[in-house]
């Protein structure tokens, strides 16, 4: 019987490596870049068609490469980055592994043009599927020049999965992002179809933030600096009432490397608690600096897990750190007091008589019982009033609040889809209206008499329930009016938000939106849906990019229902708002007339009953 073990050609190798090392095009992207910092690149200039599918080009400064390296560069497991194993414990570089170029030109069609500084002509070499088709000499300026064209052209089961376009922009987006906060020194171009997108001079690390992510950054962030004999860590992280719900900026570095690290992402959670809301996250920029020998940077292909030897020790480190900036630099949230109606307060003359103006009766005695037929004091009678004057207003006052929770709010409008195989309970035979009414626990539940016990409804998610269906029906039946805004609001969002915004705004036009483009990454909310009442254009408008952003969500049915979730979020009665009985009672109906009145559109849950036997228990 003949051997059955054969090695692998070269080619093969070099797909199977590709699919660990090149996913998508912003892999592509990311592995160029670290190869052009690593070459000393001042500027680092990215060209983009149909979003890396047809063209991904990396132009940069660098030292460049003779004929022979050129042609070296391609081969598996060819790197100029380490010689050792032991040099793998003082890295110093982004690249190391020398799997990328075998890996891209795998599985596309590259072209390679680069020269040294001081040599009189270049090279250019052509590789199609890891087959060198030529290498000439060529004249060209000093650095490389990387063309990847037509990716994954002979793996078509990988490029017919790859997303559309908008979706893999974003994953350059974010790329692109994350390789230019870690090297603020280098001047960045990125361009997409002819049209750039970011533009970054080199600049210091906080500038680099606000070019990146807009100029509201600059009063949001507080800088975090310590230096020990483990870590030395700077960066900002941001305020407490700048923590966001969706799409926070979360970006840690170690030796200029980008990493995740979900232990150090839970030090700086600590810190902020007591201070934000449980369902919110700060943004924050820390970059660390280690000695090379106490981290393993050889976990995984693309070098994003990181493993440290001082793990603990850093962590207390860092939680000190963050917490000495948000207490040095007075983060908490200023108290603000409304000036426009309060009283004008003389300044205090040590010279003036000491007269208040008051008619006092020296004869009153609070503790004596007046005799009867005894005129009342003026003193007594005037403090009577007051005090039921104030009472008065109180009560009033209160009356409005809760009728500003109008059955308008009510009948107005948290990522995932509830799973189709997700059995919804039956709770249709358990409302009984005939029962005596509800009532409301801490501004949060409503309590409400059932056939089988005690029903527990949290009234922000049976509202959010609610509201995502009235908008998706309306939606289908292109029913959501526009209501014109008196003046329209201006937003301004980041390049990459931008871009998402541009995609989606077909989508929004549809659900009742008026936005218009004004250039740059300037956007006008000129119009909201009708059935929107009292929600801010901005956040919503923001809480829905950064809701695509997150998700990748595509264009079509499952994109409409990403936004009729934020736009239901947005609008739904809010945990602690106050309702009275008829709103309760009007809640409550609208919820038991849905086909799935138990789950949110995420899948959590909107009403629980507490048995009448557990509640006999308690008591036994």
């Amino acid at each position: 019987m003949s051997d059955v073990i054969k090695l692998l050609p070269d080619s093969v190798a070099n797909q199977i490596a590709a699919g660990e090392v090149i996913q998508r095009p912003a892999a592509v992207i990311k592995e160029l870049v670290e190869n052009a910092v690593d070459a000393g690149a001042s500027i680092i200039k990215i060209y983009i068609k149909d979003a890396g599918r047809t063209l991904i080009q990396v132009v940069d400064n660098g030292c460049g490469m003779s004929p022979t390296d050129a042609r070296m560069a391609f081969e598996r497991h060819s790197t100029s980055k380490i010689t050792e194993a032991t040099d793998l414990f003082a890295l110093h570089t982004m690249g190391f592994r020398g799997e990328a170029l075998a890996s891209i030109s795998a599985v596309s069609q590259v072209e390679l043009r680069t020269m040294r500084k001081d040599d009189m002509m270049g090279t250019c070499i052509v590789i199609e599927g890891s087959r060198v088709l030529s290498q000439e000499p060529e004249s060209c300026v000093h650095g490389c020049n990387f063309m990847v064209k037509n990716l994954f052209y002979n793996v078509p089961a990988r490029r017919k999965f790859l997303k559309s376009d908008q979706v893999e922009m974003n994953h350059i987006l974010r790329e692109f992002e994350r390789m230019a906060l870690v090297n603020p020194h280098i001047e960045f171009e990125l361009t997409n179809n002819g049209t750039i997108i970011h533009k970054l001079l080199g600049s210091s690390f906080k500038q680099r933030i606000i070019d990146l992510f807009g100029k509201a950054m600059d009063r949001q962030l507080v800088p975090i600096e310590t230096d020990t004999s483990l870590v030395r860590i700077q960066g900002f992280v941001s305020r407490p009432e700048n923590a966001r719900k969706r799409g926070a900026l979360q970006y840690l570095t170690v030796n200029g490397r980008n990493m995740r690290h979900p232990y150090f992402h839970k030090a700086v959670l600590h810190c902020y608690e007591q201070l934000i809301p449980a369902d919110e996250q700060p943004s924050y920029f820390l970059n660390f600096t280690v000695d090379p020998e106490s981290i393993d940077v050889n976990i995984h292909p693309t070098k994003n897990e990181i493993k440290f030897e001082d793990e603990q020790p850093i962590w207390k480190i860092l939680v000190a750190a963050v917490k000495e900036g948000l207490s040095k630099f007075n983060v908490m949230p200023s108290i603000e007091f409304d000036m426009e109606n309060a009283p004008d307060i003389p300044a205090f003359n040590p010279d003036a008589h000491a007269s208040h103006g008051l008619d006092l009766d020296t004869s009153y005695n609070p503790f004596d019982t007046a005799p009867s037929g005894k005129k009342e004091s003026s003193v007594s009678r005037s403090v009577h009033t007051d005090w039921e004057k104030l009472y008065e207003d109180f009560a009033r006052n209160r009356d409005e609040s809760y009728a500003g929770i109008s059955e308008s709010a009510i009948d107005a409008f948290p990522s995932e889809e509830l799973p189709e195989d997700m059995p919804d309970p039956d709770f249709s035979g358990d409302f009984d209206n005939s029962l005596p009414g509800s009532m409301q626990l801490k501004g949060r539940y409503i309590l409400a008499p059932s056939k089988n016990g005690l029903m527990v409804v949290d009234q922000h998610r049976a509202h959010v329930r609610i509201l995502y269906d009235r908008y998706l029906d309306l939606a289908r039946l292109d029913a959501l009016a526009t209501q014109r805004i008196i003046f329209p609001e201006v937003v301004e969002l980041s390049p990459s938000q931008s871009s998402v915004m541009e995609s989606i705004s077909d989508e929004l036009v549809s659900l009742g939106f008026d936005v218009a483009f004004l250039g740059g990454t300037s956007w006008s909310v000129n119009g909201l849906p009708s059935v929107l009442d009292s929600v801010n254009p901005h956040e919503i408008l923001l809480s829905m990019v950064d809701c695509v952003t997150e998700t990748g969500e595509e264009l079509g049915e499952s994109l409409r229902n990403r936004i009729a979730l934020s736009m239901a979020r947005a609008a739904a009665i809010k945990p602690g708002a106050q309702l009275t009985d008829a709103e309760m009672e009007h809640l409550l109906s609208d919820l038991f007339k849905l086909s799935a009145p138990g789950y949110t559109p995420d899948g959590k849950t909107v009403m629980s009953i507490i048995a009448f036997d557990d509640i006999v228990r308690l008591f036994a």
